[in-house]
Protein backbone atom coordinates (compact mmCIF):
# COMPACT_ATOMS: atom_id res chain seq x y z
CA UNK A 1 0.00 0.00 0.00
CA UNK A 2 1.71 3.79 -1.12
CA UNK A 3 0.10 6.56 0.60
CA UNK A 4 -2.02 9.15 -1.21
CA UNK A 5 1.28 11.63 -1.37
CA UNK A 6 4.26 9.39 -1.54
CA UNK A 7 5.97 9.27 -5.29
CA UNK A 8 7.22 6.31 -7.10
CA UNK A 9 9.93 6.53 -9.45
CA UNK A 10 10.93 3.88 -12.17
CA UNK A 11 13.78 3.92 -14.06
CA UNK A 12 14.22 1.98 -17.15
CA UNK A 13 16.99 2.56 -19.39
CA UNK A 14 16.00 3.79 -23.16
CA UNK A 15 18.03 3.02 -26.54
CA UNK A 16 18.86 6.64 -26.67
CA UNK A 17 20.91 6.36 -23.29
CA UNK A 18 18.21 8.27 -21.19
CA UNK A 19 16.59 7.40 -18.23
CA UNK A 20 12.88 8.35 -17.79
CA UNK A 21 11.32 9.94 -15.01
CA UNK A 22 7.60 8.55 -14.36
CA UNK A 23 6.14 8.99 -11.37
CA UNK A 24 2.95 7.78 -9.47
CA UNK A 25 1.22 10.79 -9.13
CA UNK A 26 3.40 13.23 -10.06
CA UNK A 27 4.73 13.42 -13.54
CA UNK A 28 7.38 15.50 -14.40
CA UNK A 29 8.85 15.81 -17.98
CA UNK A 30 12.36 15.18 -17.29
CA UNK A 31 15.03 12.74 -18.22
CA UNK A 32 18.51 11.06 -17.18
CA UNK A 33 20.49 11.72 -19.62
CA UNK A 34 24.15 9.46 -19.84
CA UNK A 35 26.76 11.89 -18.21
CA UNK A 36 30.37 11.69 -20.08
CA UNK A 37 33.04 13.99 -19.98
CA UNK A 38 34.35 12.61 -23.59
CA UNK A 39 34.00 15.27 -26.32
CA UNK A 40 35.03 18.19 -28.20
CA UNK A 41 36.49 18.41 -31.61
CA UNK A 42 39.56 16.02 -30.58
CA UNK A 43 36.95 13.49 -29.88
CA UNK A 44 35.21 14.08 -32.75
CA UNK A 45 38.27 13.76 -35.05
CA UNK A 46 39.30 10.71 -32.90
CA UNK A 47 36.08 8.97 -34.06
CA UNK A 48 35.90 10.24 -37.83
CA UNK A 49 39.63 8.68 -38.24
CA UNK A 50 38.57 5.17 -36.54
CA UNK A 51 41.25 5.47 -33.50
CA UNK A 52 38.48 5.82 -31.28
CA UNK A 53 36.36 2.14 -30.17
CA UNK A 54 32.89 2.31 -28.53
CA UNK A 55 32.92 6.31 -27.97
CA UNK A 56 35.33 5.42 -24.61
CA UNK A 57 38.09 3.51 -25.30
CA UNK A 58 40.45 6.28 -26.57
CA UNK A 59 44.12 5.04 -25.95
CA UNK A 60 44.87 4.34 -29.76
CA UNK A 61 44.15 8.15 -30.31
CA UNK A 62 46.49 9.07 -27.60
CA UNK A 63 49.17 6.48 -28.75
CA UNK A 64 48.69 7.86 -32.63
CA UNK A 65 49.07 12.04 -31.47
CA UNK A 66 52.26 11.15 -29.18
CA UNK A 67 53.61 8.56 -31.69
CA UNK A 68 53.46 10.88 -34.89
CA UNK A 69 54.77 13.99 -33.17
CA UNK A 70 57.54 12.34 -31.56
CA UNK A 71 58.45 9.95 -35.16
CA UNK A 72 58.44 13.49 -36.92
CA UNK A 73 60.76 14.74 -34.78
CA UNK A 74 63.26 11.83 -35.02
CA UNK A 75 62.64 11.73 -38.42
CA UNK A 76 64.18 15.58 -38.68
CA UNK A 77 66.74 14.47 -36.47
CA UNK A 78 68.17 12.11 -38.49
CA UNK A 79 67.77 13.80 -41.57
CA UNK A 80 69.75 16.77 -39.53
CA UNK A 81 72.30 14.10 -38.61
CA UNK A 82 71.96 15.45 -34.65
CA UNK A 83 70.37 12.27 -33.11
CA UNK A 84 73.42 11.94 -30.29
CA UNK A 85 71.98 15.25 -28.82
CA UNK A 86 68.03 13.97 -28.93
CA UNK A 87 68.98 10.88 -26.70
CA UNK A 88 70.97 12.45 -24.36
CA UNK A 89 69.29 12.85 -20.99
CA UNK A 90 69.40 16.63 -21.56
CA UNK A 91 66.08 15.26 -24.01
CA UNK A 92 64.59 12.95 -21.61
CA UNK A 93 61.46 15.00 -21.12
CA UNK A 94 60.86 15.10 -25.27
CA UNK A 95 60.63 11.03 -24.55
CA UNK A 96 58.73 10.72 -21.45
CA UNK A 97 55.63 13.15 -23.17
CA UNK A 98 54.83 11.83 -26.29
CA UNK A 99 56.00 8.05 -25.21
CA UNK A 100 54.84 8.13 -22.09
CA UNK A 101 52.40 11.04 -20.68
CA UNK A 102 49.82 11.30 -23.58
CA UNK A 103 49.44 7.87 -24.05
CA UNK A 104 48.77 7.82 -20.30
CA UNK A 105 46.27 10.70 -20.67
CA UNK A 106 44.02 9.19 -23.06
CA UNK A 107 44.56 5.47 -21.07
CA UNK A 108 43.13 7.37 -17.88
CA UNK A 109 40.02 9.07 -19.75
CA UNK A 110 39.66 5.28 -21.36
CA UNK A 111 39.29 3.92 -17.93
CA UNK A 112 37.83 7.01 -15.65
CA UNK A 113 34.71 8.27 -18.13
CA UNK A 114 32.55 4.76 -18.30
CA UNK A 115 32.91 4.78 -14.17
CA UNK A 116 31.99 8.57 -14.29
CA UNK A 117 28.84 7.57 -16.14
CA UNK A 118 28.48 4.08 -14.27
CA UNK A 119 27.95 6.66 -10.82
CA UNK A 120 26.22 8.93 -12.26
CA UNK A 121 23.49 5.79 -13.08
CA UNK A 122 24.06 4.74 -9.45
CA UNK A 123 23.28 7.25 -7.33
CA UNK A 124 19.79 7.35 -9.42
CA UNK A 125 19.41 3.38 -9.40
CA UNK A 126 19.98 2.93 -5.68
CA UNK A 127 18.13 6.20 -4.88
CA UNK A 128 20.46 7.96 -3.30
CA UNK A 129 19.38 11.07 -4.98
CA UNK A 130 15.58 11.40 -3.57
CA UNK A 131 12.84 11.46 -6.38
CA UNK A 132 12.26 14.87 -6.14
CA UNK A 133 15.72 16.13 -6.69
CA UNK A 134 16.37 13.89 -10.17
CA UNK A 135 14.98 16.85 -12.43
CA UNK A 136 17.90 18.99 -11.06
CA UNK A 137 20.39 16.06 -11.15
CA UNK A 138 19.04 15.91 -15.28
CA UNK A 139 19.77 19.41 -15.78
CA UNK A 140 23.26 19.38 -14.39
CA UNK A 141 24.03 16.17 -16.14
CA UNK A 142 23.48 18.12 -19.26
CA UNK A 143 24.82 21.46 -18.43
CA UNK A 144 28.72 19.53 -18.11
CA UNK A 145 27.73 17.78 -21.92
CA UNK A 146 27.41 20.95 -23.21
CA UNK A 147 30.22 22.10 -21.57
CA UNK A 148 32.34 18.65 -22.69
CA UNK A 149 31.36 19.34 -26.44
CA UNK A 150 31.97 22.83 -26.10
CA UNK A 151 34.31 24.11 -29.33
CA UNK A 152 34.84 27.12 -28.13
CA UNK A 153 36.56 25.84 -24.99
CA UNK A 154 39.32 23.60 -26.89
CA UNK A 155 39.59 26.58 -29.02
CA UNK A 156 40.80 28.34 -26.18
CA UNK A 157 43.09 25.84 -24.69
CA UNK A 158 44.79 25.70 -28.10
CA UNK A 159 45.11 29.37 -28.29
CA UNK A 160 46.29 29.61 -24.84
CA UNK A 161 48.91 26.61 -25.56
CA UNK A 162 50.61 29.07 -27.85
CA UNK A 163 50.77 31.73 -25.35
CA UNK A 164 51.72 30.00 -22.81
CA UNK A 165 55.58 30.81 -23.69
CA UNK A 166 54.93 34.69 -22.68
CA UNK A 167 53.51 32.93 -18.90
CA UNK A 168 56.84 30.90 -18.82
CA UNK A 169 59.12 34.16 -18.82
CA UNK A 170 57.38 35.44 -15.24
CA UNK A 171 56.97 31.97 -13.84
CA UNK A 172 59.39 29.42 -15.28
CA UNK A 173 58.93 26.15 -15.32
CA UNK A 174 61.29 22.97 -14.88
CA UNK A 175 63.30 21.14 -17.20
CA UNK A 176 65.04 22.21 -20.40
CA UNK A 177 62.47 21.14 -22.97
CA UNK A 178 59.39 22.25 -21.95
CA UNK A 179 60.58 25.84 -22.28
CA UNK A 180 60.91 28.11 -25.54
CA UNK A 181 63.17 30.33 -23.72
CA UNK A 182 65.49 27.36 -22.97
CA UNK A 183 65.35 25.13 -26.54
CA UNK A 184 66.38 28.41 -28.11
CA UNK A 185 68.95 28.93 -26.30
CA UNK A 186 70.82 25.58 -26.05
CA UNK A 187 70.24 25.92 -30.17
CA UNK A 188 72.49 29.05 -29.81
CA UNK A 189 70.54 31.35 -31.89
CA UNK A 190 69.99 28.53 -34.62
CA UNK A 191 66.58 27.34 -35.85
CA UNK A 192 66.28 24.29 -36.95
CA UNK A 193 63.59 22.07 -38.82
CA UNK A 194 63.66 20.74 -35.38
CA UNK A 195 63.08 23.31 -33.33
CA UNK A 196 60.48 24.80 -35.63
CA UNK A 197 58.53 21.29 -35.24
CA UNK A 198 58.72 20.47 -32.17
CA UNK A 199 58.30 24.91 -30.66
CA UNK A 200 55.42 24.52 -33.43
CA UNK A 201 53.64 21.52 -33.23
CA UNK A 202 54.68 19.23 -30.28
CA UNK A 203 54.79 21.61 -27.18
CA UNK A 204 51.60 23.17 -28.17
CA UNK A 205 50.31 19.57 -28.90
CA UNK A 206 51.31 19.08 -25.18
CA UNK A 207 49.76 21.95 -23.59
CA UNK A 208 46.28 21.59 -25.21
CA UNK A 209 46.46 17.87 -23.60
CA UNK A 210 47.20 19.08 -20.23
CA UNK A 211 44.52 22.09 -20.63
CA UNK A 212 41.90 19.68 -21.96
CA UNK A 213 42.47 17.70 -19.03
CA UNK A 214 42.21 19.91 -16.46
CA UNK A 215 39.09 21.25 -17.95
CA UNK A 216 37.80 17.76 -17.49
CA UNK A 217 38.36 17.65 -13.90
CA UNK A 218 36.78 21.39 -13.79
CA UNK A 219 33.37 19.98 -14.93
CA UNK A 220 34.02 16.63 -12.89
CA UNK A 221 34.76 18.29 -9.60
CA UNK A 222 31.81 21.04 -10.87
CA UNK A 223 29.13 18.13 -11.32
CA UNK A 224 30.36 16.64 -7.69
CA UNK A 225 29.39 19.90 -6.14
CA UNK A 226 26.14 19.56 -7.80
CA UNK A 227 25.40 16.73 -6.71
CA UNK A 228 26.08 17.46 -3.32
CA UNK A 229 23.24 20.31 -3.38
CA UNK A 230 20.83 17.67 -3.93
CA UNK A 231 18.66 16.32 -1.61
CA UNK A 232 21.09 13.09 -1.18
CA UNK A 233 19.71 9.87 0.58
CA UNK A 234 22.50 9.11 3.12
CA UNK A 235 22.45 6.24 5.04
CA UNK A 236 24.61 6.31 8.24
CA UNK A 237 24.76 2.55 8.33
CA UNK A 238 25.49 1.50 5.04
CA UNK A 239 28.12 -0.89 4.43
CA UNK A 240 30.61 0.97 2.31
CA UNK A 241 31.62 3.46 4.97
CA UNK A 242 29.99 6.76 3.39
CA UNK A 243 26.95 6.58 3.49
CA UNK A 244 26.18 5.16 0.61
CA UNK A 245 28.79 7.61 -1.81
CA UNK A 246 31.69 4.71 -1.58
CA UNK A 247 31.77 4.29 -5.06
CA UNK A 248 32.97 7.38 -5.92
CA UNK A 249 36.48 5.97 -4.74
CA UNK A 250 36.16 3.92 -7.28
CA UNK A 251 35.80 6.29 -9.89
CA UNK A 252 38.89 7.83 -8.30
CA UNK A 253 40.86 4.59 -8.70
CA UNK A 254 40.73 5.28 -12.24
CA UNK A 255 42.97 8.25 -12.05
CA UNK A 256 46.38 6.23 -11.26
CA UNK A 257 47.72 6.66 -15.03
CA UNK A 258 46.74 10.14 -14.75
CA UNK A 259 48.44 10.10 -11.86
CA UNK A 260 51.58 8.27 -13.01
CA UNK A 261 51.69 10.90 -15.76
CA UNK A 262 52.38 13.81 -14.18
CA UNK A 263 55.09 12.59 -11.95
CA UNK A 264 56.48 11.04 -14.74
CA UNK A 265 56.50 14.26 -16.39
CA UNK A 266 57.88 16.20 -13.32
CA UNK A 267 59.95 13.49 -12.77
CA UNK A 268 61.52 14.02 -16.61
CA UNK A 269 61.71 17.95 -16.16
CA UNK A 270 64.00 17.37 -13.12
CA UNK A 271 66.04 14.84 -14.81
CA UNK A 272 66.57 17.88 -17.24
CA UNK A 273 67.79 20.04 -14.56
CA UNK A 274 69.79 18.01 -12.81
CA UNK A 275 71.87 16.89 -15.89
CA UNK A 276 72.32 20.23 -17.03
CA UNK A 277 73.49 21.74 -13.50
CA UNK A 278 71.26 24.18 -12.99
CA UNK A 279 69.09 22.56 -10.10
CA UNK A 280 70.83 21.22 -7.47
CA UNK A 281 70.32 17.19 -6.28
CA UNK A 282 69.18 18.23 -2.49
CA UNK A 283 65.87 19.64 -4.10
CA UNK A 284 64.52 16.40 -4.93
CA UNK A 285 63.45 16.07 -1.51
CA UNK A 286 61.28 18.78 -1.64
CA UNK A 287 60.10 17.72 -4.94
CA UNK A 288 58.00 14.50 -3.48
CA UNK A 289 56.23 16.60 -1.22
CA UNK A 290 54.86 18.92 -3.57
CA UNK A 291 54.37 16.20 -6.28
CA UNK A 292 52.08 14.24 -3.28
CA UNK A 293 50.23 17.41 -2.64
CA UNK A 294 49.53 17.86 -6.30
CA UNK A 295 48.17 14.48 -6.39
CA UNK A 296 45.85 14.63 -3.59
CA UNK A 297 44.78 18.26 -4.21
CA UNK A 298 43.38 17.02 -7.96
CA UNK A 299 42.67 13.66 -7.37
CA UNK A 300 41.45 13.50 -3.55
CA UNK A 301 40.28 16.84 -3.21
CA UNK A 302 37.31 17.09 -5.39
CA UNK A 303 36.17 14.04 -2.62
CA UNK A 304 35.64 16.78 0.29
CA UNK A 305 32.90 18.28 -1.45
CA UNK A 306 30.82 15.64 0.96
CA UNK A 307 33.11 16.57 4.06
CA UNK A 308 30.51 18.23 5.62
CA UNK A 309 27.15 16.56 4.23
CA UNK A 310 28.85 13.40 5.74
CA UNK A 311 29.71 15.25 8.98
CA UNK A 312 26.00 15.88 9.52
CA UNK A 313 25.22 11.98 8.53
CA UNK A 314 27.28 10.75 11.28
CA UNK A 315 26.63 13.28 13.41
CA UNK A 316 22.73 12.42 12.98
CA UNK A 317 23.39 8.98 12.97
CA UNK A 318 25.25 8.49 16.00
CA UNK A 319 22.10 10.52 17.62
CA UNK A 320 19.65 8.17 16.27
CA UNK A 321 21.13 5.42 16.53
CA UNK A 322 22.91 5.85 20.36
CA UNK A 323 19.09 6.82 21.56
CA UNK A 324 17.97 3.41 20.05
CA UNK A 325 20.73 1.92 21.65
CA UNK A 326 19.91 2.66 24.59
CA UNK A 327 16.44 2.03 24.70
CA UNK A 328 16.93 -1.71 23.04
CA UNK A 329 19.70 -2.80 25.97
CA UNK A 330 17.68 -1.30 28.71
CA UNK A 331 15.12 -3.34 27.62
CA UNK A 332 17.24 -5.84 27.01
CA UNK A 333 18.59 -5.61 30.48
CA UNK A 334 15.47 -5.37 32.13
CA UNK A 335 14.05 -8.51 30.31
CA UNK A 336 17.32 -10.92 30.56
CA UNK A 337 19.14 -9.63 33.31
CA UNK A 338 16.67 -8.37 35.87
CA UNK A 339 14.05 -10.50 35.64
CA UNK A 340 14.07 -13.01 38.32
CA UNK A 341 12.43 -15.28 36.33
CA UNK A 342 14.28 -15.57 33.51
CA UNK A 343 16.69 -18.61 33.14
CA UNK A 344 19.48 -20.00 30.77
CA UNK A 345 17.00 -22.08 28.96
CA UNK A 346 14.90 -19.46 28.44
CA UNK A 347 17.70 -17.41 26.56
CA UNK A 348 18.30 -20.55 24.55
CA UNK A 349 17.73 -19.60 20.72
CA UNK A 350 16.28 -16.15 21.67
CA UNK A 351 17.05 -13.95 19.04
CA UNK A 352 17.71 -11.19 20.51
CA UNK A 353 21.16 -11.66 21.30
CA UNK A 354 21.58 -11.79 18.01
CA UNK A 355 19.62 -8.34 17.89
CA UNK A 356 21.66 -6.65 20.31
CA UNK A 357 25.00 -7.72 18.61
CA UNK A 358 23.59 -6.45 15.20
CA UNK A 359 22.81 -3.33 16.53
CA UNK A 360 26.13 -3.11 18.06
CA UNK A 361 27.72 -3.55 14.46
CA UNK A 362 25.40 -0.70 13.05
CA UNK A 363 26.60 1.71 15.73
CA UNK A 364 30.07 1.08 14.79
CA UNK A 365 29.63 1.54 11.32
CA UNK A 366 28.02 4.88 12.00
CA UNK A 367 31.15 5.61 14.35
CA UNK A 368 33.58 4.59 11.40
CA UNK A 369 32.10 6.39 8.62
CA UNK A 370 34.78 8.23 6.74
CA UNK A 371 35.14 12.11 6.77
CA UNK A 372 35.17 11.94 2.74
CA UNK A 373 34.23 8.37 0.52
CA UNK A 374 37.92 7.73 0.14
CA UNK A 375 39.52 4.58 2.20
CA UNK A 376 43.53 4.13 2.89
CA UNK A 377 43.57 2.05 -0.72
CA UNK A 378 42.72 4.91 -2.70
CA UNK A 379 45.53 6.81 -0.94
CA UNK A 380 47.86 4.24 -1.08
CA UNK A 381 47.52 3.85 -4.78
CA UNK A 382 47.54 7.80 -5.47
CA UNK A 383 50.71 7.87 -3.11
CA UNK A 384 52.71 5.00 -5.02
CA UNK A 385 51.49 6.56 -8.68
CA UNK A 386 53.39 9.79 -7.19
CA UNK A 387 56.41 8.59 -5.95
CA UNK A 388 57.41 5.64 -8.30
CA UNK A 389 58.26 7.88 -11.54
CA UNK A 390 60.64 9.64 -8.96
CA UNK A 391 62.59 6.73 -7.96
CA UNK A 392 64.99 7.02 -10.83
CA UNK A 393 65.98 10.65 -10.03
CA UNK A 394 68.36 8.65 -7.14
CA UNK A 395 70.35 7.59 -9.69
CA UNK A 396 71.91 10.74 -10.11
CA UNK A 397 73.40 10.46 -6.50
CA UNK A 398 73.82 6.67 -5.91
CA UNK A 399 74.64 4.92 -9.89
CA UNK A 400 73.37 1.98 -9.97
CA UNK A 401 76.42 -0.20 -8.97
CA UNK A 402 76.64 1.70 -6.06
CA UNK A 403 72.91 1.11 -5.22
CA UNK A 404 73.12 -2.68 -6.03
CA UNK A 405 76.06 -2.67 -3.61
CA UNK A 406 74.35 -1.65 -0.93
CA UNK A 407 71.27 -4.05 -1.52
CA UNK A 408 73.48 -6.90 -1.73
CA UNK A 409 75.26 -5.69 1.78
CA UNK A 410 71.99 -5.35 3.21
CA UNK A 411 70.73 -8.65 2.51
CA UNK A 412 73.84 -10.82 3.12
CA UNK A 413 75.58 -8.68 5.53
CA UNK A 414 78.90 -9.00 3.50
Amino acid sequence: MTEPNSVQTKINVEGNGSLPIKTGQITEDATIPELSLLGGPLQWLGCRLGLIRGDTNTLRLGVALGGSAWGVLILLQLMEGSVPRLISMAAIGVHVRFLLVIPLFFLCEAWVAPQMTEFARYIVRSGLVRGTALPALASTIRCVGRLKDSWLAEGFFLLAAFALPMIETIAPLPGTTGRWESILHSARGGFSAVIAWYLAFCLPLFRFLIFRWLWRLGLWTYFLWRVEQLNLNLIPTHSDGAAGLGYLEIVHEEFVPLALAISALLSAQFAEDFSSGTVAFANLYSLVPMVMALTAALFVGPLFIFARKLWICRWTGMSEYMGMASRYVTAFDNKWIRDENSSGESQLGTGDLQSLADLTNSVNVVRGMRPIPASKRLITELALSAVLPLLPLLLFKYPIDQLASRLFQALTGL
